[in-house]
């Protein structure tokens, strides 16, 4: 070996060969100079002649110490690497971008980067920004790059920090660089602008400020920071015409916010789907109209009377953004309705309980609503318009599908819609037969033998049980209903020259009714109507006296045209009561309700309100981004902190569960749908907490626990 190195040490540059040992050196790593060292270790213990040579030829090479290890971080970054001249070389440019990727960010430096890119328009300042939000948001990331590694301490502060001044910021910067309106803009300006040189010097900082904002939105838990997020973005949506991809991306998590989130998020997603759709249009209605429409099914499969608020208000979000594109909305909407008729047709044709169950459950019952609302809203367009008449007979079907009186919530919620849809669209309808054989069924003109029973609410059911059937309160809740909906149907023709003709069946039958029924209560009730359908048909056959044209004439279409805008009919007075009582009524079983959980009112008459009022709390971000929140911080901690809790609200609520749940016990009948009612309210995302006596006295758990269990062989409790 030493007659080998004697002939090749000479022919080698010494001076080089030393020359780039000093430069390696200098450019080594932290974990590369700990691995050298423990190379060099390992050689003089498995090899100590060849460790002999070195240490005589190349001593330099074995005189290593942590000393010649460069700081991986430094502590603070120069004023002279945020003000980069434009004018400089690439390369230098580069590696001072490479060496303030190392820097620990402070809360100064980026009130500095603001500051120099709202005075000078700083390019650097505007990268050095998106490079920190791009580690803000994919801080504590499972798989990281080096650069990102190295930013291993980073404070909620400064985080907080990077997320307000870039959400808030970035669009208006964005917008002055590429020379873009302040606010608003279409698809044709983006399509336009991506041939130009803004777009090639300035495209790539778009899509990285949309493609982090959209990580950052999947990592987020909090519901307050992913709507102010999503509030932000929602002025940049424009610029998501330029990617396809990104499109989709935000889009589907648009979607999935607006069906499972709480508080102001669903609003907020709401919004963004519709900004999205009036800015890029054609791009996003069909994949928006389709997306909600399935999310709106989704949040139908189980429905309780808490849940029915919610779903209303899904409802009138998709009603706001058929509005955008009402062609395209009524494309879909026939697409939709044709669907409904098919699963109906089939369930007339074959007859089965398994066809029958698809048109008697909440997801159906609550599509033909959303539809009715729509044709409402727009029945002035001519293309909702049109709509009206299949959705009528699909209502009409639906409604006498099975004729029992278990069903009598269903199909009164058939006429409330078929009224409705009469009401918007100004045509008639033939409701009152539907009412008026509810009537002359036997479980509605026979003495009760069920006892009072409980109050039932029939705007929150589509079946009841048998035993339900014979109570007092189920009766009274349907004679009454029907009494309200009879009202309705006549007030909306009370001004109408063939209102007498019109209301002669309804008079006959009701009178009928009276001489039937057993219930004095019952034909008290049917008088009073009585009494002013007749006083309506007086008010109507004066005014028709002294006109003289045929009724085939369009001038009947303007008979009592003054009276009607005053609403002086009987019957229109009458109604006005009736709707008082009704409100009454529901605010009565509204408040006897139970309502448990912290959701349990989120969704209620005020929660728009409310809604605004976050809003303009989170106007400035300082309310959302507040928290010791970090990316990836969930991620160790949750699992450990929500097991503990889980453990012990399972044990709590087994408590609950052991004294209450076992009293609810499901009809025995096998052929009804499975969905209907509050039996599917165990599925509905509501807390149950613990009553504080419970707590106190854990003692009586056992007598309480036999005395349920013995009520619960007795007699069922069918929801």
């Amino acid at each position: 070996m030493d007659a080998a190195n004697d002939t090749v040490m000479p022919e080698r540059n010494v001076d080089e060969d030393n020359r780039v040992r000093r430069s390696r050196k200098k450019t080594m790593t932290g974990n590369e100079a700990k691995e050298h060292k423990d190379q060099l270790e390992k050689l003089q213990q498995k090899d100590p002649e060849f460790y002999e040579f070195l240490k005589e030829h190349d001593q330099e090479l074995l005189q290593f110490s942590d000393d010649d290890v460069d700081e991986d971080v430094d502590t603070d970054m120069e004023d002279e690497d945020l003000q980069v001249d434009e004018d400089a070389p690439k390369h230098e440019v580069q590696e001072k971008e490479h060496k303030s990727s190392k820097k620990v960010i402070t809360t100064s430096m980026v009130d500095l980067w603001c500051k120099s890119i709202k005075e000078n328009g700083s390019l650097n300042a505007v990268r050095s920004l998106m490079r920190a939000f791009r580690m803000a948001c994919h801080y504590g990331d499972d798989e990281e790059n080096e650069s990102m590694a190295k930013l291993s301490v980073m404070s909620s502060t400064v985080f907080n920090k990077i997320m307000l001044t870039v959400l808030n910021e970035m669009d208006g910067i964005l917008r002055n660089l590429l020379k873009l309106p302040a606010s608003g803009g279409r698809k044709e300006i983006i399509t336009g602008l991506m041939t130009t040189k803004h777009w090639r010097s300035h495209g790539h900082i778009v899509k990285s400020y949309l493609g982090n904002a959209l990580h950052i939105l999947n990592q987020m838990t909090d519901t307050q920071m992913i709507s102010f997020t999503l509030h932000r973005l929602k002025y940049s949506s424009l610029f998501l015409a330029a990617f396809p991809s990104l499109l989709r991306k935000y889009i589907k998590v648009a979607l999935h916010f607006w069906g499972t989130g709480g508080g102001a998020l669903p609003v907020v997603s709401c919004l963004f789907m519709r900004e999205l759709c009036i800015c890029i249009g054609s791009g996003c209605l069909d994949e928006c109209f389709k997306g909600i429409y399935k999310a709106y099914v989704l949040n139908c499969h189980f429905v309780n009377a808490v849940k029915l608020k919610h779903i209303r208000f899904l409802g009138n979000c998709i009603i706001e953004l058929l509005g955008v594109d009402l062609p395209t909305a009524y494309q879909h909407a026939f697409i939709f309705i044709r669907q409904l008729a098919m699963i109906l047709r089939d369930a007339l044709n074959t007859k089965t309980k398994e066809a029958f169950r698809k048109v008697y459950e909440w997801k159906f019952m609550c599509c033909l609503e959303l539809w009715t609302d729509a044709i409402r809203a727009y029945s002035s367009q001519s293309d909702f318009k049109q709509l009206a008449y299949p959705l009528t007979q699909i209502i009409s079907g639906v409604a006498r599908l099975v004729p029992t009186a278990r069903y009598f919530p269903l199909r009164l919620r058939c006429t409330r819609m078929l009224n409705q849809i009469a009401a918007s669209t100004q045509s008639f309808v033939p409701v009152s037969m539907l009412l008026l054989d509810m009537l002359e069924m036997k479980e509605l003109n026979s003495s009760p033998t069920g006892g009072v029973g409980k109050a039932v609410d029939l705007r929150s059911v589509l079946k009841v049980s048998k035993p339900t059937l014979k109570t007092r309160a189920f009766q009274e809740a349907c004679v009454f209903s029907v009494v309200e909906e009879l009202a309705e149907h006549l007030a909306l023709w009370s001004y109408s020259v063939a209102f007498m003709e019109l209301s002669f069946i309804p008079i006959v039958r009701l009178r009928s009714f009276c001489k039937l029924t057993k219930v004095e209560r019952f034909r008290r009730e049917m008088r009073q109507l009585i009494r002013q359908i007749e006083a309506n048909v007086n008010f109507v056959n004066e005014k028709r006296t002294s006109v003289s044209f045929l009724p085939n004439d369009p001038a009947a279409s303007s008979f009592l045209e003054d009276d009607k805008k005053s609403a002086s009919s009987a019957l229109s007075k009458y109604v006005i009561t009736l709707r008082q009582r009704a409100e009454q009524k529901d605010n009565s079983l509204t408040e006897s309700s139970v309502l448990v959980g912290e959701e349990s009112s989120a969704f209620s008459d005020e929660a728009s309100a409310s809604d605004e009022e976050d809003a303009r709390k989170n106007e400035d971000g300082t309310a959302a981004f507040s928290s010791s929140w970090l990316p990836g911080n969930d991620k160790i901690k949750q699992p450990t902190e929500t097991k503990g809790k889980r453990k012990k609200q399972q044990k709590e609520r087994t408590a609950v569960d052991d004294d209450v749940v076992e009293d609810l016990v499901l009809s025995s009948d096998e052929d009804e749908p499975s969905s209907s009612g509050p039996s599917a309210g165990k599925n509905d995302n509501v807390d149950r907490h613990l009553p504080s006596k419970q707590n106190r006295k854990p003692k009586h758990k056992t007598k309480r626990l036999k005395r349920n269990k013995s009520h619960s062989e007795g007699k069922k409790l069918h929801v």
